[in-house]
């Protein structure tokens, strides 16, 4: 059959007298195609599936991470870091961020980290808002930084895991709030009701085995509530002037006892010198008088007459100015300085000598 006639050399296209250009039979070229794009599309359809299930059974494990592997849905196994083929339609992969630090933040939210911080404007009070063992309430802000220690107990042995845990931290923190005053929430007892509740939460952790290990819990705004910051203002102002007058009474309690102590404490030397100075005086007149009466007894005239005389000796000088009267005289004998120095009877005229000075006597009262 010619690729132009028609069976019969009688188609519609044959010139008169059967003479003439054929046209082609579109009927086979039609079959002809039609195959030849059916086998081309099964091709490729084949060539894009092997592709497909090529990049379906391969999986890249980054750095930071575990590639946990299931099969239809149960635990298969941990891949390490790399490159990784599973079963298409089979096997499924869940990458857990084992190296690296994640965050959990109560009582505030971060919208942007950087260089100026932006935080969510609303408040988490139901989260937040604490009773404290005192029965004050305050509002507690808080950090949880952990890391993922076992990626599969992490993914099945809790449901919900992010969840339950938030809800743990929270019970944590709630307990050991609970058991401390609002004066140690708010100032001196932050860093202990801290790591009270790291640990705590990593004894409810490992009870349930969640595969979390807590590295850090960080308490960061801690305040009362907006309802009640003026009267408690006045309160910590109160406690920080009943602290400074301590203080201020401290130190002068500092300074007045050791002086007062120093001040005792040479009055009693002081004493105890004088007191040991007295009894060896006394012990030594003691012993001198036991001496004189010793030598009284072997000579008692002479040892009365020497201490008459020894007595004398020291008291005379003391008098000063001394006048010696004979009892059986009649009238008063020249006075004798007896210590040392003869008195000269004063010149008449002179202060204290009672006379007048003479005067002259005139050339007519020679003459007479």
């Amino acid at each position: 059959m010619a690729l132009y006639d028609s069976p019969g050399g009688n188609g519609p296209w044959t010139g008169l007298g059967g003479e003439g250009p054929a046209m082609p039979d579109l009927e086979g070229l039609l079959r002809r195609f039609g195959g030849n794009a059916r086998r081309t599309a099964l091709r490729i359809a084949v060539g894009v599936a092997a592709v497909a299930l090529f990049f379906m059974s391969v999986y890249q494990v980054q750095p930071d991470e575990a590639g946990v592997v299931t099969r239809f849905g149960r635990y298969s196994r941990v891949t390490d870091p790399g490159l990784h083929f599973i079963v298409p339609f089979l096997e499924t992969v869940t990458k857990v961020p084992v190296e690296r630090q994640l965050k959990e933040e109560f009582g505030f939210r971060t919208v942007e980290a950087g260089v100026r911080t932006m935080y969510d404007e609303r408040q988490f009070l139901e989260e937040s808002l604490m009773l404290t063992g005192d029965l004050n309430v305050a509002v507690v802000e808080w950090i949880v930084q952990y890391k993922v220690q076992d990626p599969r107990a992490y993914l099945f042995n809790v449901r919900d895991i992010r969840s339950t845990f938030r809800d743990m931290s929270e019970a944590a923190m709630r307990d050991v709030v609970g058991d401390h005053s609002v004066d140690e929430v708010l100032t001196v007892g932050r860093e202990q009701i801290a790591a009270r509740a790291k640990d705590l939460l990593q004894e409810m952790n490992d009870r349930y085995e969640t595969g979390i290990s807590v590295q850090q819990l960080v308490l960061q705004d801690v305040n009362p509530p907006d309802s009640v910051k003026p009267s408690f203002n006045e309160v910590n102002e109160a406690i920080q002037e009943k602290e400074r007058l301590t203080n201020e009474a401290l130190a002068e309690y500092n300074q007045a006892i050791p002086r007062a102590r120093g001040d005792a404490e040479r009055l009693i030397q002081e004493s105890e010198g004088y007191a040991a100075e007295r009894v060896n005086r006394a012990r030594g007149e003691a012993a001198r008088f036991e001496a004189v009466y010793a030598e009284y007894r072997n000579a008692p005239r002479v040892t009365r007459a020497r201490m008459y005389l020894e007595t004398l000796s020291e008291v005379m000088p003391k008098l000063g100015q001394k006048v010696i009267l004979d009892e059986s005289g009649a009238n008063i004998l020249p006075l004798l300085n007896l210590n040392g120095e003869r008195r000269q009877p004063p010149n008449p005229g002179e202060p204290g000598s009672g006379q007048q000075p003479e005067r002259p006597e005139s050339e007519e009262e020679k003459s007479k």
